[in-house]
């Protein structure tokens, strides 16, 4: 039994905010909160936590951390006048110059600096066009590594090699699922797990669909896809198929209570209607939004489920809850920080939907996944107002410890392994990675 002591539980969704109260832990779940659980429990190891503030684990619930050494990237990059212009001269060159050095980094620099961000967890969205087979078990060794909680799936898509680049996808998604599943059987620690990734219907055929169909129906995974990012895909959907993008991939059986939508900007009420009735998530990145001039998502509070992402700017989660409420006050939302503090808390449901256990919650039964944070407010602290804090204050800064699964990954803003010689290789290895990227333009 592990116990820390002393701390002020904090909790978005129900709102919950207690001072002086302990969390007794044992193994990867919480046993108990309460007042002076040393006398409930004797002669179990504790830590004095000083009235730290401690809230579940955060959860970015849509990321890419194939884009980890893209940070400042110094190769060409030709002009991009809209948004698929980005992706054929940017994402889609960098994706293909990955080699299995460059991703691992990437996937450990990534994990790393969301555990320093305050997350417990973050879903990834994988694509590595030149290497494919064994590419996801890459990319999870950075969650391994550093004890980051994980899900992540690889971007099927017919955009570089037709269908053959799309039944490896489909292949690489089915397999990873399958070696969570045996290690699940030996008994080992469940930290990481799958998705079936799909890169967006207009890169996906009818082929594809049924593919990505018969991956979901053999694994129990749902489906982890960019849906009306832009415009074009809605276009791109009228024009090829005569549906409406969401409809178009609930005839092909795809939309249910673990499938994960990113983006959704252009969705019709007819859409949105579809992923409620399905009980389905979208994912809401404000910041990439922004950032690649797709345009507002007007329709965030007609979704019955919605979580905050990054989209793979980092995966500092206080500042994307930020981003997220400004913008949308700015765009004439009528949403409060409270809402957004729910879509944050939303994606520990995620995972309470993928890994089996119980997330997101402080009480008895719970993983102990926890974020730890240096906060005092020069104002009061209440269950109520909690949300405000979170828009108009807390920040990455304020982390001081993550627990995840009853393990300290990261403990009084350090980690137990030596970062330095990883960001040393890092900077090396991005540099190869932009060089390969000059020599595909």
């Amino acid at each position: 039994m592990y116990i820390l002591k002393n701390v002020t539980a904090a909790q978005l969704e129900p709102a919950l905010l207690q001072e002086g109260v302990d969390i007794a832990i044992e193994g990867d779940r919480i046993v108990a909160v309460g007042p002076d659980l040393l006398s409930v429990y004797p002669g179990s190891r504790y830590k004095e936590m000083g009235g730290k503030l401690v809230m579940p684990g955060l959860v970015c619930a849509h990321n890419h951390f194939y884009s980890g050494l893209a940070r400042g990237i110094m190769a060409r990059i030709a002009p991009c006048p809209d948004f698929i212009s980005t992706l054929k001269n940017l994402w889609w060159r960098l994706d293909r110059a990955l080699d299995e050095e460059s991703l691992y980094y990437s996937g450990l620099i990534c994990s790393l600096e969301a555990i320093k961000s305050g997350c417990s967890a973050v879903i990834d969205h994988h694509a590595s066009p030149s290497v494919i087979a064994g590419s996801l078990e890459i990319i999870s060794r950075g969650f391994r590594e550093t004890g980051l909680r994980g899900m992540t799936c690889f971007e099927t898509t017919d955009r570089n090699g037709g269908l053959a680049e799309m039944q490896a996808g489909v292949e690489e998604n089915i397999a990873f699922a399958r070696q969570i599943d045996a290690a699940r059987a030996r008994g080992e620690p469940h930290l990481v797990e799958a998705h079936i990734g799909a890169h967006a219907p207009f890169t996906v055929g009818e082929s594809g669909m049924a593919m990505l169909r018969e991956a979901i129906q053999a694994t129990g995974r749902g489906l982890h896809i960019h849906v009306a990012e832009d415009g074009y895909d809605v276009s791109h959907s009228h024009h090829h198929y005569g549906k409406d993008l969401i409809a178009r991939l609930d005839d092909h059986g795809l939309i249910n209570d673990k499938t994960l939508i990113g983006h959704g900007l252009y969705l019709s009420h007819e859409d949105i209607g579809i992923l409620n009735r399905r009980d389905a998530f979208l994912v809401h990145n404000a910041r990439s939004n922004m950032n690649n001039h797709v345009g507002y998502n007007h329709h965030l509070p007609e979704y019955r489920n919605l979580a905050l992402g990054t989209d793979g700017i980092g995966a500092d989660m206080f500042e994307e809850l930020k981003f997220a409420y400004f913008k949308h006050r700015d765009a004439g939302g009528s949403l409060w920080p409270d809402s957004f503090a729910r879509f944050l808390a939303n994606g520990n449901e995620l995972l309470t939907r993928n890994f089996g256990a119980r997330f997101g919650r402080l009480e008895a039964g719970y993983q102990a996944d926890l974020t730890i944070c240096d906060y005092v407010s020069p104002t009061p602290l209440v269950a109520a107002n909690l949300p405000g804090h979170l828009a108009f204050a807390l920040n990455a800064g304020h982390v001081n410890s993550v627990m995840v699964a009853g393990r300290m990954v990261y403990e009084d803003r350090a980690f137990a392994l030596d970062v330095a010689p990883v960001y040393a290789r890092a900077r090396e290895v991005a540099q190869g990675l932009w060089q390969r990227m000059d020599a595909l333009a």
